[in-house]
């Protein structure tokens, strides 16, 4: 059973919903969907623009849910690594549907106009006020 925030409706899918609805979440799920497991470092220069205490809150929020796993070998210094869960994974299966529901319902000027986006959050590698745009699908 997943560890998920108790809600204050006592709804499991609103317990669910905030736990993804924080910054960079969907993103870092993503990553780690398209990537395997992931070093923290590598996770950190795939998203630009997050800082290393938001990325630790995430991950750490994501853990504690028992959506991803932290792996860390005893080496100096320490290695740490990050991945799916069974859950995590599952989940983003789900994510995927919703991401092509998304690209389905979104009309053309929308395209274009998060296409922009996206071109200039590439070329602006400094901070960003909120995730570039995602796309779920393996090797994008």
């Amino acid at each position: 059973m997943m560890k998920l925030p108790p809600s204050s409706f006592g709804c499991p899918l609103d317990s669910l919903l905030r736990v993804l609805a924080g910054p960079w979440t969907i993103y870092i799920l993503c990553r780690l969907h398209k990537n395997g497991e992931t070093r923290f470092g590598q996770l950190k220069r795939q998203m630009p623009g997050i800082s290393s205490k938001m990325l630790t809150e995430r991950l750490r929020l994501l853990e504690m849910a028992e959506i991803i796993f932290r792996h860390q070998e005893k080496t100096v210094p320490p290695q740490v690594t990050y991945g799916l869960t069974t859950e995590g994974r599952e989940l983003t299966t789900i994510l995927d549907q919703i991401n092509t529901l998304a690209y389905r319902w979104q009309d053309q000027k929308t395209k274009k106009a998060n296409a922009k986006i996206q071109v200039k959050e590439t070329k602006r590698r400094t901070a960003v006020t909120s995730p570039p745009v995602l796309s779920l699908k393996k090797g994008g």
